[in-house]
C-alpha cells in the first residue's frame, strides 16, 4: 500500500494499492482505497494547494512526474 503525497505542501492525497514493481505512472481509481486531500477541476487533479497532480483519463488517473511523492510498499503479482 502507498501513501501518494504533494511534492509541493507534503499533504496526504490517497492511499493506492500498487501492483508491480514499476513507477507510479498511473493510479487507477478501482485501486484508491482512501481519498485524503485531492480535488477535481476540470480534467485535472489538485492538491487543496493548488497545484496539479495528474488528469483524468476515465478509469486511471494520469500521474504527472514531478508533482508527487510516495512512501509504501509495492505488491509483487
Amino acid at each position: 500500500m502507498l501513501v501518494i503525497r504533494c511534492s509541493a505542501c507534503k499533504k496526504k492525497l490517497w492511499r493506492y494499492d500498487k501492483i508491480g514493481q514499476g513507477e507510479v505512472l498511473r493510479c487507477h481509481k478501482d485501486r484508491i482505497m482512501k481519498m485524503f486531500q485531492s480535488k477535481m477541476n476540470g480534467l485535472k487533479i489538485q492538491c487543496s494547494c493548488g497545484k496539479d497532480i495528474g488528469i483524468d483519463k476515465g478509469s486511471f488517473y494520469k500521474m504527472i512526474a514531478k508533482a508527487f511523492t510516495y512512501k509504501g510498499t509495492k505488491r509483487n503479482e
